[in-house]
């Protein structure tokens, strides 16, 4: 044989054999490793009496790391300052310094929550706590119960339950000025528990913080709270729901912001807040009100004047103050219209002309209706309560084109603007078939409720007042998910009431169908609902 073909001939076998070696010697892996960390020595023990260490070292079988440790871990009573906690990266030891001095006779808690996680899989240590006393007893009381939302199905997370010890030195404010006495979490959850208690008087509040001092900012943060004081030892399952409160209202200085509109900005709860123009305005001074849907502003309206200020009293139960305001500097905004409902007009829906400026005055012989663009359409123009819109109120047949021509000076806002030009708008009626129509029985009438029907993410479909009926009727829904909630309305002002901790004021009952309802499309859902 050729003394090449041979050479190359046994590196071919030689390479092969290597493969093959190489194929029954690759692991394959075993089962997925699933076994939280285990702690194996913890130094002071756990649960030490007369502690008077200044360091903790917790030692683990395998390594790990800290993951969310700033919003995980809690220590009850708190500490002015956190440990200090070595090394940061990836460990089977661990050093917590203290660096505060500790209360005597006193048991903490450091709770780690769900923070300690393998480094290899991510296998969670659950409620992890290190406990210790430096008094010689440890307290051993518990405490357990739930929270939700006032007003929202779901709740938020990680709110933090907080104990305060009702002694000579408390009153209602030590909420915004100090530090509880004993804190837990409800991480992830809607529970939350408390150990190592002693036996005494609480009050207990839950907040959902911004900045996680554990002092209540009524701006930033949520609050729930027990109208009555908790006694310790008990058996009872502590069940609480958090709010976000009116802050304290408190008006700022109005300003033009174009000719005609001023703006009134504030802070706290406008249900009672008014504005009395205290000027003297001529006979023809028109004036509207209206609050920005989204930010905490009065917008004041209102007709062209000779003036060259005006002065107001803006007063909210117990608030009352005068402001004068300079006019006549901003240029003036022009009228803007656009059409709500172009395009698909759903059954269920009104045709609305949207207007940028509060509308004054229509001219309804200057707006006509047309099925299929030429015939006419017998309907009725009116402007909405809140003078945005002109509606155009009208038989609906169904799958059906329609035309609105609004001739020019047809719609006149507050400052004398009106429409110059023709404005055409174009739209088709929904069918049935493409609708679901949702009844439920309610057991009885419930007078001061009022029911609201709310998309899955939130968005008002329909509100019904229960005061003379016991059945819902919503017509004519898009297919979807629904959610139902019935308010109880004890002051009757139509409009869910928050809470109030100073005045020890829960917030309006709110309960909740027990399913998401899905509409399908030419179907007839009906339930039954007890309310209590």
């Amino acid at each position: 044989m050729n003394r090449f073909f041979l050479v190359v001939l046994v590196v071919i076998i030689a390479q092969f054999s290597l493969q093959n070696c190489a194929k029954r010697g690759r692991p394959t892996g075993g089962p997925k490793d699933t076994i939280p960390p285990v702690v194996i020595s913890m130094y002071p023990a756990d649960k030490s009496l007369n502690f008077k260490s200044d360091k903790i070292k917790i030692q683990f079988d395998e390594y790990v790391m800290f993951k969310d440790l700033a919003n995980q871990l809690i220590v009850s009573p708190p500490l002015k300052a956190l440990p200090q906690i070595t090394p940061m990266s990836a460990s089977k030891e661990f050093t917590l310094s203290l660096n505060d001095t500790l209360k005597p006779n006193t048991t903490y808690t450091f709770d780690f929550g769900n923070s300690i996680v393998d480094n290899n899989e991510g296998n969670k240590l659950e409620r992890f706590k290190y406990v210790f006393s430096t008094g010689n007893y440890l307290d051993s009381l518990t405490l357990s119960g739930t929270v939700a939302n006032a007003l929202e199905r779901k709740t938020d997370k990680n709110i933090s339950v907080l104990l305060y010890e009702v002694n000579k030195a408390f009153n209602d404010s030590i909420i915004y000025r100090k530090k509880p006495n004993y804190i837990t979490s409800t991480l992830d959850s809607t529970s939350f528990s408390f150990s190592n208690l002693k036996a005494g008087t609480y009050l207990m509040v839950a907040l959902k913080e911004k900045n996680s001092n554990y002092i209540f900012d009524p701006k930033t943060d949520k609050i729930g709270f027990k109208n009555q004081f908790i006694t310790l030892p008990t058996d009872s399952i502590i069940n609480i729901k958090i709010h976000k409160e009116h802050v304290k209202f408190n008006a700022k200085a109005p300003i033009e912001f174009k000719k005609g509109q001023l703006i009134f900005g504030f802070e706290g709860d406008r249900n009672s807040m008014e504005v009395k123009l205290l000027s003297k305005a001529p006979s023809t001074f028109k004036s509207h009100i209206s609050f920005d849907k989204k930010k905490d502003s009065l917008y004041f309206w209102h007709s062209p004047t000779d003036l060259d200020s005006l002065k107001f009293e803006i007063s909210n139960e117990n608030y009352k103050k005068e402001y004068t305001v300079k006019i006549g500097r901003a240029k003036k905004d022009s009228l803007r219209l656009s059409g709500v409902g172009t395009g698909m007009l759903h059954l269920r829906d009104q045709f609305k002309i949207n207007a940028s400026i509060p509308i004054d005055i229509i001219d309804e012989t200057k707006i006509q209706l047309f099925e299929k663009d030429t015939i006419k359409a017998k309907f009725k123009a009116f402007i909405s309560d809140n003078k945005e819109d002109v509606i155009i109120d009208f038989d609906k047949k169904q799958f059906l084109g329609y035309k609105v021509k609004v001739y020019p000076k047809a719609i006149t806002d507050i400052l004398g603007n009106s429409n110059k030009d023709t404005l055409n708008y174009q739209f088709i009626t929904g069918q049935s078939d493409n609708y679901g129509n949702l009844t439920v029985q309610l057991n009885a009438k419930y007078p001061t409720y009022f029911a609201e029907l709310i998309t899955e993410n939130g968005q008002l479909v329909e509100k019904v007042f229960l005061n003379d009926t016991d059945k819902l009727d919503f017509k004519n829904l898009l297919p979807g998910k629904y959610i139902i909630r019935f308010i109880d309305d004890k002051n009757l002002n139509k409009q869910w009431d928050t809470g109030n901790y100073l005045q020890k004021k829960q917030a309006e009952n709110v309960f909740y169908f027990p399913k998401i309802i899905e509409v399908r499309a030419n179907w007839d859902i009906i339930e039954s609902f007890s309310l209590h």
